[in-house]
């Protein structure tokens, strides 16, 4: 049975989240709000939350993950990125994208996509994530919400309560969200590949 914490989407309650992110270092899967409906987290390190993180989705190896960061200054850590895609892309966040890099060391292996050696890259200015990932002091390992059969991101807490409660060890209901997904663009080639339409604008990518 997970727990169901209410915080507040504005101002984030200290002691929930300080709570939220000791369930995460425990090896703990969470449910927690994005600018682009719910997601799914967990610590970077921890190869059992990952494997849980698969089993709720239904996905397969070959998935990106995504590393959802503070700010840009953890960008290079995790991701190779010339100058000038750095400067795209700090025009262009925080917002809902998910940018794809080629990873760097310092991402474990489990994390990156088995054929292009990538890893999904975000940097969400939802108040509760920002607060999650300030206390948490790394980045988190993370997808979106999206259950099998379905096509959207979840955006109920309480509908998501119904249906994973059992899955995940805390639900965070911050408030209810639309079921909108993030636009995914592919920066680890040469090129600039748009693979998902989704809420963030394509234009400052075309």
């Amino acid at each position: 049975m997970s727990q169901f914490f209410h915080i507040h989407p504005d101002n984030p309650q200290p002691r929930l989240i300080s709570q939220a992110v000791d369930i995460i270092k425990q090896g703990g899967v969470i449910v927690y709000p994005t600018d682009s409906g719910y997601a799914l987290g967990c610590s970077i390190g921890n190869k059992q939350a990952k494997e849980r993180i698969e089993r709720i989705r239904g996905i397969e190896k070959h998935h990106n993950f995504t590393l959802v960061c503070r700010d840009l200054s953890e960008l290079s850590t995790y991701a190779r990125v010339d100058n000038q895609l750095f400067r795209l892309i700090k025009n262009n966040t925080p917002g809902p994208y998910t940018f794809i890099f080629k990873g760097t060391k310092e991402v474990p292996k489990r994390l990156l996509n088995e054929k292009k050696k990538t890893i999904g890259i975000r940097v969400i200015e939802h108040p509760i994530t920002c607060a999650l990932l300030a206390e948490l002091g790394e980045p988190l390992m993370s997808c979106s919400l999206i259950l099998p059969g379905e096509q959207y991101t979840e955006a109920d807490p309480d509908e998501i309560r119904d249906r994973i409660e059992k899955q995940v060890d805390l639900i965070i209901h911050g408030g209810y969200l639309p079921e909108q997904a993030t636009t995914v663009i592919d920066l680890s080639d040469d090129s600039i590949e748009i693979l998902r339409v989704g809420c963030g604008d394509t234009k400052p990518f075309e």
